[in-house]
């Protein structure tokens, strides 16, 4: 059976409504950019490109339940120097469109694989990755570590350790339509010492996005996010950086850099003091300085 014209929403009212919004905060990316949709196997991709033609290409994948558009407080400072490409996961939120269904992490990194060679960038791809796209990103390293440059994971959520209850608890409560029980969950996950006026407007903003989109898409079974064996990160050896807060909620910061320092020692692992898993917004200058520098280093 063909899929309706309003896939992959729930209806084409839904449809309408998530994509006024979606142009509302594109349009407040606060540099130039291109969006483009790219063909592949798993079916069409969003990407928003911005940045110098020819500067080094860094993919930066979202965390579950959002689209690329999450990284506003990131991107002017990192496409200063690379040609970025914030991506919208096919098989979550966002304007990409999946016509075979993502099952594990070998079709991530599959439908990734294709999507950089689309792309045409290159032999070799440096990765951002925030929490789930933490755990993608680091699932592309292992399995393509030719390809791969370095590799960013930010609060990589499923990686060093198990998705704990308080959040999956948290989220099934938000498959009921209530705003509420959205902001819970994300407040949850808020928990940076004193972030400023305008971050906090940010993550409003966020929270109020993902209940939209939660009313707006259609059900989709999520592939979990099981952490890496210790034969996987054994064998990891992509130049990696492992930067978590000290307040972050989705894994334990101190044992899952110790994990790393065991298992994976290249791994360059940083903990930010004060700071959770909205860091990358609360925290956005402190976080672009420390990626930049890690990029930075010979």
């Amino acid at each position: 059976m063909a899929a309706p014209s309003f896939h992959p929403f729930r209806s084409e009212k839904a449809q309408q409504r998530y994509l006024e919004r979606y142009q509302l905060r594109a349009a407040a990316w606060p540099v130039p950019s291109i969006e483009r949709m790219v063909e592949t196997s798993f079916g069409r991709t969003c990407v928003r490109i911005s940045g110098p033609e020819g500067a080094p290409p860094l993919v930066m994948l979202p965390g579950i339940g959002s689209p690329g558009l999450s990284f506003t407080r990131n991107v002017q400072a990192l496409s200063e120097h690379f040609r970025t490409i914030a991506v919208d996961n096919i098989h979550d939120h966002g304007l990409s469109v999946e016509t075979c269904p993502v099952t594990s992490a070998d079709d991530f990194t599959t439908w990734l694989d294709e999507l950089f060679t689309a792309l045409k960038l290159g032999d070799v791809v440096n990765l951002l990755g925030l929490s789930y796209g933490g755990w993608i990103s680091a699932h592309y390293a292992l399995r393509f570590p030719q390809r791969v440059g370095r590799v960013v994971l930010l609060a990589p959520a499923g990686t060093v350790a198990p998705i704990p209850w308080g959040f999956i608890w948290r989220a099934i409560l938000c498959l009921i339509p209530a705003r509420a029980l959205m902001r819970n969950l994300m407040n949850w996950v808020r928990t940076t010492e004193n972030p400023d006026t305008a971050s906090a407007q940010v993550l409003d903003d966020m929270a109020d996005d993902a209940f939209l989109a939660q009313r707006s898409f259609a059900l989709r079974r999520m592939v979990p996010p099981i952490p890496l064996s210790d034969e996987q990160w054994n064998a990891y050896s992509a130049r990696t950086l492992f930067l978590v807060g000290d307040r972050e909620v989705i894994f334990p910061a101190k044992e899952g850099v110790a994990k790393l320092a065991a298992l994976a020692p290249k791994i360059e692992s940083a903990i930010m003091a004060g700071a959770g898993h909205d860091f990358f917004v609360s925290r956005a200058d402190e976080v672009n300085r420390r990626v930049l520098e890690f990029f930075a280093k010979s």
